[in-house]
């Protein structure tokens, strides 16, 4: 089990920092799979990104690819979200957190394949 989760982590690693995704849309899903509730999946999740991301805030600063104001500017709106969000899924039940989470994919996915083509 170590194992596949360190291996799984490696993937969703270099997928989420390739592609600026964060992971928990990769992580979430596999952790509910593994039998986790959906708020301890959320809350292990974003242990994982954000250990990852200062991982990869450090290789994108060697490289020089950082806008700094507008990181600065997005997160001033997100920390507050962050601290909305757990209440609000403390609230909703698991099986709604599923589904919702579910069309929240699909709906990306859907979005991603239509902005490629314009």
């Amino acid at each position: 089990m170590v194992i596949k989760l360190i291996v799984f982590g490696l993937l969703v690693g270099v997928l989420s920092s390739g592609t600026g995704l964060g992971g928990g849309f990769m992580v979430v899903p596999m952790l509910l799979f593994m039998g986790y509730e959906s708020k301890q999946a959320v809350g292990t999740s974003f242990f994982y990104i954000f250990l990852v991301a200062i991982s990869s805030l450090a290789a994108y600063f060697r490289l020089g690819t950082i806008d700094y104001k507008t990181g600065a500017l997005l997160a001033c709106g997100g920390i507050i979200g962050a601290q909305l969000g757990p209440m609000i899924l403390q609230a909703v039940p698991e099986v709604m957190f599923k589904r919702a989470f579910g069309v929240m994919m699909v709906a990306t996915g859907i979005w991603l394949c239509y902005q490629t083509r314009s």
